[in-house]
């Protein structure tokens, strides 16, 4: 069993070997950490950089903590470089010198200086003291935490300011192309909604820019690198959002392009759909007289005048095109096609409405006609009774004011006659005889 030392069992040489190869290892770790930490390229910009908010209080912290690292990583360095020297004395140490090995690798023989405690309670969290005793394995966790909060803000910083300023100025500079165009066709502050758009993405820009580069940790979202590997990322939600507008604006100032583009061609075409709208009003006017004076105890639906607003707006349109003003002659045009379509439909709708009697006596016209040349076939052409219904159904479709209720009512009466007429006499035998319906001609 081994001899107690003062901080417990003595190690034997096997661990102390060991011991001095685990912490020769970890002593390599560290020292690699720092120096990348060193040569940092977010530790490079925080130095540099005029920060403020959450990212300035941390920073703060985090210089501290760097240079306390290196003042432990030293004192670390000092304790394991006496260790070694003092097992590297001969090949099978005694048992004293085992006993002093145990001590250095295990016991709290590393001495830390407080330093300035007004330095040093903000860094460490915790109350000053003028130094402390501390074991290598106590070092090298305390090393490990300070590192991990220290990294946590470099890292951050380094990939916030990675992720946004260069996006910003990228949109910043398609910013400037939409103004330029934007300015081209009159989109102006004041004058129009996108360019008062155009204004608030510029200043939210301008403020965004800067809030991130003085203020990177607070653009931070998710976990902490340190804890959580791969877990957080730069917060990107109002760079978004701004690019998200400018993508609105852009949208809407090649509407006002396309306009001006093809204002000349689609105002044509306005005033071609009106023209057609008036036309067929002119046409509904004129069946309505004509309906009026050949169709008796008919109600006629009026018939509106021309589209003298809408004549109006298509001046003012005109207009705007002469002057260029293609912000306010996209909207006007977008409803002047849309009201022009509806004014036409209308028109349409009129003239059926206002026709539809004469349609109806058409319609009892041809049925008439249709009846008389079924007649015809059958050999009822001389029939007395269904010429004399046949004459007076004639009449009335024929002759002006055509009473369409009293029509109809003749029309059918010599439908039935002529029914009458084809059906098979009483106790017949069947078959297609004169006085015999023949269903297959049935109009």
């Amino acid at each position: 069993m081994a001899v107690a030392g003062p901080t417990g069992p003595v190690l034997s040489r096997e661990e102390v070997d060991r011991a001095l190869a685990r912490l020769g290892a970890e002593h390599e770790a560290v020292e690699s950490s720092l120096l990348a930490l060193q040569d940092h390229a977010g530790r490079r910009l925080l130095e540099g950089a005029e920060l403020s908010g959450a990212t300035r209080g941390r920073w703060a912290v985090a210089e501290q903590l760097i240079n306390r690292l290196w003042v432990c990583f030293d004192a670390y360095t000092d304790a394991l470089t006496a260790a070694r020297e003092l097992r590297s004395r001969r090949r099978w140490p005694t048992q004293a010198e085992l006993g002093e090995l145990t001590d250095l690798l295990t016991g709290a023989r590393v001495t830390l200086p407080g330093g300035d405690p007004a330095a040093t309670v903000t860094a460490l969290g915790t109350a000053a003291k003028l130094s402390e005793q501390l074991t290598l394995q106590e070092l090298v966790d305390r090393m490990n935490g300070w590192y991990a909060r220290a990294l946590d803000v470099v890292v951050i910083a380094d990939a916030v300011w990675s992720a946004l300023p260069a996006r910003i100025d990228l949109l910043a500079a398609e910013l400037r192309r939409t103004r330029s165009l934007a300015h081209s066709v009159g989109v102006r502050p004041g004058e129009h909604p996108a360019g008062d758009d155009l204004e608030d993405i510029t200043r939210e820009l301008a403020a965004l820019r800067a809030a991130v580069l003085g203020d990177p940790v607070s653009f931070w979202t998710g976990a902490s690198p340190s804890s959580a590997p791969g877990g957080g990322r730069p917060d990107t939600d109002r760079y978004d959002r701004a690019a998200r507008a400018l993508e609105d604006v852009r949208r809407e100032i090649e509407a006002v392009l396309t306009v001006r583009q093809d204002a000349e061609q689609r105002l044509m075409r306005v005033r071609d759909v009106l023209s057609r709208a008036d036309r067929t009003l002119i046409e509904a006017r004129q069946a309505r007289v004509e309906v009026l004076s050949k169709i008796a105890a008919s109600e006629v639906p009026a018939v509106s005048g021309p589209p003298t607003a809408l004549y109006e707006q298509l001046s003012t349109a005109a207009e705007h095109r002469r002057r260029a003003r293609w912000h306010r002659l996209s909207p006007l045009l977008e409803r002047l096609e849309q009201r022009a379509d509806e004014e036409l439909t209308r028109a349409r709708e009129s003239l059926t409405a206002v026709t539809a009697p004469l349609a109806v006596r058409a319609e009892l016209r041809g049925r008439l006609d249709a009846y008389r040349a079924k007649a015809a076939r059958h050999g009822l052409a001389e029939d007395g009774v269904l010429g004399e219904r046949y004459d007076a159904a004639r009449r009335m479709l024929w002759s002006a004011p055509c009473d369409l209720l009293a029509a109809e009512q003749a029309v059918l009466r010599y439908q039935h006659a002529m029914a009458e007429a084809l059906a098979p006499p009483a106790g017949g035998t069947g078959g297609f005889g004169p006085g015999v319906i023949d269903r297959r001609g049935d109009s």
